[in-house]
């Protein structure tokens, strides 16, 4: 990408004080910017996690429900919607770029594709390593999907962002979300990275509307580990998802588990994401949980 796509920290549309966390200096939303009447849904956690699988299936589950759904992938690495379009799409900063960030120039085919379904996919990209700001990136896209009249006609947005949250600009999505949802495993980086994801959303639920539904534990057998940092700091585990080489597969032969051969154990699988669908449709309770220090995570999970 070239340097003119960078944006100067002058223009980053911060808040006037640090009102999202101590230190905080992060992009604030834009109040024209909100989405809409669309339920939106903000997928995190740690890198590698399995948080675009579970997106897409669960956008795919949204949409077998008759619902009208859209999946935003927020990583530079774009691959969020892969299973759902068959292919790597062009990003929204791609785009932008080609005609020299001139969005009037732009039509909707150029930045949305139908996926599996029905879903409509896009993929926001990232910015500039080490000089962009990721939260410029998602307000960009969402901006566009207004310009366009996107989201008027849409029930359910679903975001699938980038792994760790280290910064503001990645949890941007936060700002139009409405829950958060926790991909996690039953391991200590997993539930590491939970904690910190926490700490973000208990951070932005001060100025936005966004609360934490709660958590999917996804590639896990066993969920002793999750149920205790649960039970700890007053989470719960919205749904499970077995270590399956059928899983596996699904990315290789890009698709989604709903297009898989049929099995028994890929059907508990199948309506296990219809189920989370529906229970996130009809409305969860919000949570307020409190994080733990790094300490307390080191000490209740056993480690010296």
């Amino acid at each position: 990408m070239t340097e003119t796509a960078t944006v100067p920290v002058s223009q980053i549309r911060r808040g006037p004080r640090p009102t999202d966390g101590e230190g905080s200096v992060q992009v604030q939303l834009d109040p024209n910017l909100k989405i809409g009447n669309a339920k939106v849904f903000a997928v995190y956690g740690k890198g590698g996690i399995g948080k675009s699988t579970t997106s897409s299936n669960l956008s795919v589950a949204f949409s077998k429900l008759g619902k009208r759904v859209l999946q935003i992938g927020c990583d530079p690495k774009h691959d969020s919607t892969f299973t759902l379009t068959k292919k790597l799409v062009p990003t929204v900063i791609d785009v932008l770029e080609s005609v020299n960030f001139h969005a009037e120039e732009l039509r909707t085919e150029d930045f949305v594709f139908e996926g599996y379904n029905g879903v409509m996919c896009v993929e926001a990209g990232g910015p500039p390593a080490g000089t962009g700001c990721g939260g410029y990136v998602v307000g960009q896209t969402v901006k566009l999907l207004k310009e366009h009249h996107l989201l008027e006609d849409t029930d359910v947005v679903i975001f699938d962002v980038l792994g760790d949250v280290v910064c503001g600009g990645f949890a941007a999505p936060l700002q139009h979300a409405d829950r958060a949802l926790i991909v996690t495993a039953n391991d200590f980086d997993s539930i590491f990275a939970m904690n910190r994801i926490v700490q973000a959303i208990s951070a932005k639920a001060k100025n936005y509307n966004v609360r934490l539904g709660g958590v999917i534990a996804n590639r896990s057998d066993a969920t002793d580990q999750v149920d205790k940092f649960n039970a700890r700091v007053g989470l719960k585990t919205m749904a499970r998802f077995p270590q399956l080489d059928v899983i596996r597969k699904s990315r290789l032969k890009k698709a989604t588990l709903f297009e898989m051969e049929e099995s028994p154990e890929l059907l508990a699988v199948q309506q296990e994401y219809l189920r989370l669908a529906a229970s996130l449709w009809a409305g969860t309770d919000p949570i307020a949980p409190q994080a733990l220090k790094d300490r307390e995570i080191f000490d209740l999970l056993g480690f010296d």
